[in-house]
């Protein structure tokens, strides 16, 4: 997983809060047999210097390097432009819009281009699964 947590550059939460959503998450998701390897997270306000804050691939080439992952063959989800632009930059299979979050601005101002837009993460799951292979 990447994200974008510029809350924390900009002083409204720790990272200490970032990490216990994080846990949360991890822990919900693992009930389905979800498990992250790794999170990645660009805790820097958007006007900061960062090495992995989207649309920067670098995180994806950072778990691509690490875990052995093929970028064209995987898939970028996520509710926002720089979301989607992460994962072309990257090279990605396909970039998937979420209309949850920011998902529903993001494609009434025409931002997802190249990409799929569904309506949630479970849908995004149904789509990948279905047009994988």
């Amino acid at each position: 997983m990447v994200s974008n947590q510029s809350g924390v550059g900009r002083g409204y939460f720790s990272m200490k809060d970032v990490d216990a959503v994080n846990a949360r998450l991890s822990a919900i998701l693992a009930a389905d047999g979800v498990k992250f390897k790794k999170i990645y997270i660009a805790p820097e306000a958007p006007d900061q210097p960062s090495h992995g804050r989207k649309p920067s691939p670098n995180f994806l080439f950072d778990a691509r390097n690490e875990f052995g992952i093929d970028l064209a063959r995987s898939f970028m989800v996520g509710d926002k432009e720089s979301d989607l632009q992460c994962g072309w930059n990257a090279g990605v299979k396909k970039s998937i819009l979420v209309r949850t979050g920011y998902g529903k601005q993001t494609e009434a101002a025409g931002k997802v281009d190249a990409g799929v837009a569904v309506d949630d993460v479970p849908a995004a799951v149904d789509w990948i699964l279905k047009n994988a292979l």
